[in-house]
């Protein structure tokens, strides 16, 4: 019912939305005397901009600069599954450098939201991205999508990069990535990771635990099951599937700061009438990739609330996939980084970290870890002290583990 009601409200909104962002363009005229035409224009276009959107915002990545020069870029889809394409940035270029599968979280987001962090890596590196599809357009004949699958996916996706390959988890998906390296080492795997970097991730929740963290232990799973989860409604392709709508995750996570939000849109239609379209560019452009939103599966969603979150099943040795359990000990030759964010609210210093312990058969002098003072939760994967202070860290491990 409650993603029905947001489907309704979204319908009955979109043709007035429509009218404003038509009004809009109509009455701007950025050079003209009459402020109150520019007023009307800026409320109009901020109407018409506050609106959830649910299909993925183009990378836009189409060259990077390498040594002073513009080389074009091509996004060719490697591999395309139900839930997700592994997305490959291809360099036109003879050698692009060692190839990185850069894994993006399954989060209210789209995996878009590591542009940066991609058209960084590119700078030196064969970049590939693991490009997540919006639950709520796969269809039910395609079944569930679980932490396992979540694995499984890794393993495939490293399998398509093939051997001689490096892996960057960033954020939610560092358990689902320690344990896809975890369980390709054990089987000895010819496309095992030769390195493995852990950026901002919830590797053992115990440690430090942050206001998200008390909130994930705070119920029940079954609470998050009966509140949280709903199915998506007609017209969509995954018409009755079971997800976590992403507009109930951007929900919660605005009303945790609805004053900062409430002051950018203000800011945006001042910019508007003041004629600075510049300033209000770069609010637009962020707005238009923070309200697209994305839906995850139940499964995954539920599962790994319970397993990251509230069991802390890897953290513990205990974490099962396909009935198997994974056993980090069984990484030796992969070699590891993990980055924090002295500021992180979100995954605190201690969390990620936590995965050298775990992977205690690597040998110490290939273990590498880093706190980046000043930065919080995004600043560790964009940003000015990504590109200056981390990237290189990161670029000198994996290229210090070319095979």
């Amino acid at each position: 019912m409650l993603y029905q009601a947001y489907q309704t409200q979204s319908d009955l909104l979109s043709p007035w939305r429509l009218a404003a962002q038509t009004l809009a363009s109509v009455l701007w005229v950025p050079r003209t005397d009459r402020t109150w035409l520019r007023q009307i224009a800026a409320a109009c276009d901020v109407f018409a901009r506050l609106r959830l959107t649910h299909s993925r915002p183009p990378y836009g990545i189409g060259d990077v600069q390498i040594n002073g020069e513009s080389v074009p870029v091509d996004e060719v889809v490697k591999l395309k599954l139900p839930f997700g394409s592994l997305l490959h940035f291809r360099k036109q270029m003879k050698d692009p450098g060692p190839p990185v599968l850069l894994v993006a979280p399954l989060s209210g987001h789209f995996a878009t939201l590591l542009r940066e962090t991609a058209r960084t890596l590119l700078q030196d590196h064969d970049v590939y991205i693991t490009d997540w599809h919006n639950a709520r357009d796969v269809h039910l004949r395609h079944g569930g999508f679980g932490l396992d699958d979540y694995v499984d996916y890794m393993v495939r996706f490293t399998a398509a990069v093939g051997p001689g390959s490096h892996m960057v988890g960033v954020c939610q998906p560092c358990v689902a990535a320690l344990a896809a390296t975890a369980l390709m080492a054990e089987d000895d795997h010819p496309a095992t990771p030769l390195s493995l970097t852990l950026m901002a991730g919830p590797v053992d929740c115990r440690v430090n635990p942050t206001e998200v963290n008390r909130l994930a232990t705070s119920r029940p799973i079954d609470w998050f099951e009966k509140n949280l989860i709903s199915h998506v409604p007609l017209p969509h392709a995954g018409h009755m599937r079971r997800v976590y709508p992403g507009f109930v995750q951007l929900t919660a996570f605005m009303s945790m700061n609805p004053e900062r939000h409430q002051q950018s849109f203000r800011s945006m239609a001042e910019h508007l009438v003041e004629g600075r379209v510049e300033e209000a560019r770069t609010i637009q452009d962020f707005y238009e990739e923070y309200l697209a939103v994305n839906d995850l599966p139940a499964e995954f969603y539920l599962e790994t609330v319970e397993k990251v979150f509230q069991t802390f099943d890897l953290a513990r040795g205990e974490l099962m996939v396909r009935g198997r359990k994974v056993d980090t000990k069984a990484i030796r030759r992969t070699a590891l980084m993990t980055v924090e964010g002295e500021r992180d609210d979100i995954c605190a210093v201690g969390q990620t970290v936590a995965a050298q312990d775990l992977c205690a058969n690597v040998r110490p002098y290939r273990k590498t870890h880093h706190i980046q003072t000043g930065v919080g939760h995004y600043g560790v994967f964009s940003g000015r002290r990504w590109n200056q202070q981390i990237y290189p860290r990161v670029r000198e491990h994996i290229h210090a583990s070319v095979g």
